[in-house]
């Protein structure tokens, strides 16, 4: 009842005043300056806490983006590498084209599957058997040039011997038959590999057969063993050989041996089709 008394007072007392009495005033400035004080940390606080909501939604944001820029640099990577695989595939073709319009053979694209870290027995396996047609001896190429010959078959598999490791030396030595690309009729010679030193040699060559810096060296065909037109390498020098009668012809092979992800074997017209 006093508490309803005095709030009738007061609303009576109040009731028609447009003005505020000074312990009115002065109790308004104190609740305003005490409101103040708590309003700039509490408004710190409450920004502070938002921020925070903020920063979780930044990171969000960062670790999509991050998700799309990896996926974007495999997508990049996948594409690069199917774009190189698609032009190295093309340039395959192409080079198969052109050899059957020169020589009557056939190309089996292989792949490589196997390569020996054995360095006395540097060799190289690959995809296709004797299910596929192959026989040993078969010449292995790829796009650049000769890389070996066919060692040992089994029914779904090959392994090839690089003309690098081919020993001339041996009861069962195959010699490569070779002679220059354009002068097929006038040059002869012999390539084996010379271990001592890494590098191809044509031997043999007659002393009036100027083979010279440059040259383009290809399997003759002779001998029944390699089929003809097969690029060897290049050739980087050429000195007098034994007594001064014949000279030898220093070669760079064709082939790149440290890479090599397809290559072809040769099947020529006299082979029986796989």
């Amino acid at each position: 009842m006093i508490g309803l008394i005095l709030f009738v007072s007061l609303l009576g007392f109040s009731y028609g005043r447009t003005g505020l009495t000074w312990p009115e005033r002065f109790v308004n400035d104190a609740v305003g300056t005490v409101q103040e004080a708590l309003y700039r940390p509490v408004g710190a606080v409450s920004d502070f806490f938002r921020d925070l909501g903020r920063l979780s939604d930044v990171y969000e944001e960062n670790e999509q983006l991050r998700q799309t820029v990896a996926r974007y640099t495999q997508d990049k990577i996948r594409y690069n590498m199917i774009e190189n695989e698609n032009k190295r595939l093309q340039d395959e073709l192409h080079f198969t084209e052109r050899q059957k319009q020169l020589y009557d053979y056939r190309y089996l694209i292989a792949q490589v599957i196997a390569s020996s870290s054995n360095p006395y027995d540097k060799t190289i396996k690959i995809n296709l058997g004797s299910n596929d047609g192959i026989k040993p001896k078969m010449a292995v190429t790829t796009v650049d040039g000769l890389v070996g010959l066919v060692s040992t078959v089994s029914e779904f598999t090959s392994t090839v011997t690089p003309i690098s490791e081919l020993d001339s030396a041996s009861a069962d030595a195959i010699s490569i038959a070779a002679t220059v690309l354009g002068r097929e009729d006038q040059s002869f010679g012999i390539v084996d590999y010379d271990k001592e030193n890494k590098v191809l040699q044509m031997s043999k060559i007659d002393e009036n057969d100027q083979v010279v810096e440059g040259d383009l060296i290809v399997t003759s065909g002779l001998g029944n063993v390699l089929p003809k037109g097969l690029i060897i390498g290049t050739v980087i020098s050429n000195q007098v050989g034994d007594f001064g009668l014949t000279h030898t012809a220093t070669i760079e092979p064709a082939a790149k041996f440290d890479h090599l992800n397809e290559v072809f074997v040769v099947v020529t017209s006299d082979v029986d089709a796989p």
